[in-house]
């Protein structure tokens, strides 16, 4: 079986402490899976480099590989120049949610279209009607439709992370690094965020 996540001997030092020391991980099960561990173990640290946010210690050309669906990430401690390429398969849920605060919840939802719109429409706004159509229906899956024409400052952090979901799921991707997705929602919010993780897994596998 093909691999979905591929990473060989990936290492990470932020000067004294090793963050990373020597990850292995070959994920061939399409579904949900778990990273667990304590805090402080590396959880972020690892997803990050899956996407190519961060880059492991630089090595020998054999060591610190990490592939998404059979496309490089990186490889020796250097982002593959094709990154963006890779990105647009991959997409990621981040802790702090990183939303822009001025824009409103359905243009940053609509961000997650970038890969597919021309650098030039994206920073006039100019999304099409079925880009448009297309977000409210992920805002509508994880119960903030409502909101869509307000800012995102407007927002508490768990209806943040929602919109940080919607914008992930609007992406397409076939593959969502999810970095404590659930950590900033009451129960009924987990509970409908779960619920389109475990749908969306299940539409992949």
């Amino acid at each position: 079986m093909d691999s979905i996540v591929n990473v060989a001997d990936l290492n990470k030092t932020f000067g004294e402490n090793r963050a990373l020391n020597n990850i292995n991980l070959d994920l061939t099960h399409r579904g949900m899976t778990a990273l667990l561990g304590p805090s402080g173990s590396g959880k972020s640290t690892l997803l990050r480099h899956l996407n190519g946010l961060m880059a492991g210690d630089k090595s020998s050309s054999t060591s610190g590989e990490i592939q998404i669906m059979g496309q490089p990430v990186q490889l020796g401690g250097k982002v593959h120049k094709k990154i963006r390429s890779t990105r647009s398969q991959a997409g990621f849920i981040f802790q702090q949610f990183n939303l822009v605060n001025r824009l409103s919840v359905l243009t940053n939802v609509l961000i997650g279209a970038l890969s597919e719109t021309p650098w030039w429409r994206s920073l006039s706004g100019q999304f099409t009607q079925a880009q448009q159509k297309k977000a409210l229906e992920a805002l509508d899956r994880v119960g903030m439709a409502a909101f869509a024409h307000q800012r995102v400052s407007t927002l508490s952090g768990g209806q943040q992370q929602r919109v940080a979901i919607a914008r992930a799921l609007m992406q397409d991707a076939k593959i969502i690094f999810a970095d404590e997705p659930i950590a900033s929602l009451d129960p009924e919010s987990s509970r409908i965020v779960m619920g389109t993780s475990f749908i969306r897994a299940a539409a992949m596998g």
